[in-house]
């Protein structure tokens, strides 16, 4: 995902960056390191703790895609290791991978926050009729019933991060620091 850092206009290039968590998560405000990728665990650990950072925010840059089992490995290390080290450990996700994440278990941890992607384009162009349906896979198949939202209440002014909120982070190098 080519976007913009503090003091460089657009770039794909960056693999790791320190910034305030914007989004309204349970680490709203926090100091964070974001991290592109699969990236080395002693890098990121030695980072963190240099820099006074609790939060690691992984799957950055929409960057959570395991294709392959050896993939998947490598993120379950990373995650793993990670929550084992202390960290809270925010891992970006399609909901595409919704049951994956489910069943590799990371949620039975109290320091792991699913952060759950769900793309909708052009929201704003909705009527006020929009409702947007939280469904299961089949009829009675996991959840209790279906939830349904106005496609406008779940736009409240609070819940908001405007772009221009994700423009002052810092690119840090892994291997330098």
């Amino acid at each position: 995902m080519k976007r913009p850092y503090r003091d460089i206009d657009e770039s794909n290039a960056v693999v790791s960056f320190i910034g305030t968590e914007v989004e309204n998560t349970p680490m709203l405000g926090h100091k964070t390191l974001f991290i592109v990728g699969i990236q080395d665990i002693e890098a990121i650990i030695r980072v963190a703790s240099d820099e006074n950072i609790e939060h690691i925010y992984l799957g950055a840059n929409m960057s959570f895609d395991p294709e392959t089992e050896s993939e998947r490995d490598d993120w379950d290390t990373m995650i793993d290791s990670l929550l084992n080290a202390g960290f809270w450990v925010t891992l970006d996700y399609d909901i595409f991978y919704h049951e994956y994440v489910l069943e590799a278990g990371y949620n039975e941890q109290n320091k792991f926050i699913s952060m759950i992607s769900v793309k909708l384009s052009y929201i704003d162009q909705l009527n006020y009729n929009a409702c947007v349906k939280i469904d299961d896979k089949d009829f009675k198949a996991s959840n209790a019933g279906v939830w349904v939202h106005s496609a406008r209440d779940l736009l409240p002014r609070d819940k908001f991060t405007a772009w221009e909120q994700y423009t002052q982070d810092k690119p840090v190098d892994l291997q330098q620091v």
